[in-house]
């Protein structure tokens, strides 16, 4: 018995990890979502994720009101928790924080804030690369190009005022929670490339579920004849 037990939970280990991935990949997600995304049984996915739950990869979280419509008790969303994320990318982390905090034992602030733009950089040398290589791209996706390339799983949403930048994961949350540096260079790199100011909303890095950068539209100037009608 215990050894048919072992062999089923090595079958479902590829489709567990392809669940993951995709929670990853587009952010929190109801159970219906994840069946339709990954073509799989209702029955399927709830198994999946009863382990997941078990196994403290994932949570269940009530959806907020406002984006449930309708009636009838809204569905949970499932998402990554700190666990889960460190799965992906992030077996180096207590090598980068001890690195850095020597770093800034003997360089300071100016040293971490130095190595936090290096760290960084990838964003402006491989901007204008993507940008002539998908011209059909917003200047937006671009960056969400160059992000996911680098492990970020980004994403654009359309705002009212513009556009937002999410990334589901970040690949140095871990150490940037200690180190605030890097979200600020990273922000900064972005306002460069983009020619205007952003403004962060939120990081995974201090506990939210995805990072978030407010990407807003640049005012046009009315002409007279527009002002005058």
């Amino acid at each position: 018995m215990e050894f048919e037990e072992a062999h089923l939970r090595a079958h479902d280990q590829p489709t567990r990890q392809r669940v993951v991935r995709s929670i990853l990949d587009n952010g929190p997600s109801t159970a219906a979502a994840l069946a339709e995304r990954l073509d799989l049984t209702p029955a399927a996915v709830r198994r999946h994720l009863d382990q997941l739950l078990e196994d403290g990869t994932i949570e269940a979280r009530e959806p907020r009101s406002a984006a449930h419509r309708g009636r009838g008790r809204p569905a949970k969303l499932f998402a990554l928790t700190e666990a889960g994320r460190d799965g992906f990318d992030q077996q180096y982390d207590d090598l980068a924080v001890q690195a850095l905090r020597f770093l800034d034992e003997t360089g300071g602030d100016e040293a971490v804030r130095a190595f936090a733009e290096r760290r960084f950089a990838f964003v402006e040398e491989r901007f204008d690369v993507v940008r002539e290589t998908h011209p059909q791209l917003t200047p937006a996706e671009v960056l969400a190009r160059v992000f996911t390339d680098e492990g970020y799983a980004a994403s654009v949403r359309d705002l009212p005022v513009g556009e937002q930048l999410c990334q589901q994961h970040c690949p140095v949350s871990h150490v940037a929670h200690e180190f605030p540096q890097l979200c600020e260079a990273e922000t900064q790199a972005i306002s460069r490339v983009l020619g205007r100011h952003v403004q962060r909303l939120a990081t995974i890095a201090h506990g939210d579920g995805v990072c978030t950068t407010c990407i807003p539209d640049i005012p046009t100037r009315k002409t007279k004849e527009q002002v005058s009608s």
